[in-house]
């Protein structure tokens, strides 16, 4: 099915695509990451949040490459994404994984943020562009947090030094982000409200 549409963003309406059938892997491999770090096989996890985080590239680039932009694909991936992190964030805090101050740290930007969208949505019926930062953000703490799970078995592990060293910049930049959204967030609510 092609997706070749005449909207100006490019996106058309395919859903059976390649793209989207990798996004649907990446979410269905989540209960998975879930249920290792429920039964203690914590680098198991580490290992598969890795394959989720690293294949998250893959499905925009063959989208692109394969012309088939959707929708749904827009739809899909950053939902993978936001999943995956939020899956291995509160799983983290829950089973003990992550330190507390790292995982609230994430999960109070994404309640904002995640705020911000629904209202976005609800005000100004629209939504917010991707920024780069922000991708780059998401993956050192995929990365971070991958790193930190497969490190967990030994204090001084070099795994759980990498995990700081994408971390803390991944969750600066995380903020950061977080701030430019909220500008742009109030920039749409006003033009809606003009």
């Amino acid at each position: 099915m092609t997706d070749k549409t005449d909207d100006p963003g490019g996106a058309g309406s395919a859903v059976l695509t390649l793209p989207n059938l990798i996004s649907l892997i990446r979410l269905a491999l989540i209960p998975v990451l879930w249920w290792w770090m429920a039964t203690n096989h914590v680098a198991a996890a580490g290992w598969l949040l890795g394959v989720i985080g690293s294949t998250d590239w893959i499905d925009g680039y063959l989208a692109r490459r394969l012309n088939q932009v959707s929708e749904v694909g827009k739809f899909l991936d950053p939902l993978a994404d936001r999943l995956a992190v939020a899956a291995a964030v509160i799983g983290g805090l829950v089973f003990d994984i992550l330190p507390p101050w790292f995982a609230w740290a994430i999960i109070a930007r994404e309640a904002i943020i995640g705020l911000g969208a629904l209202i976005i949505g609800l005000r100004a019926r629209t939504k917010l562009a991707v920024r780069q930062l922000g991708k780059v953000a998401t993956a050192l703490l995929y990365f971070a947090i991958a790193f930190y799970f497969v490190g967990k078995g030994a204090p001084f592990d070099p795994l759980v030094w990498a995990a700081w060293l994408c971390g803390i910049p991944g969750l600066v930049f995380y903020y950061i982000v977080g701030v430019q959204y909220f500008q742009d967030a109030l920039r749409a609510v006003r033009s809606a409200d003009a």
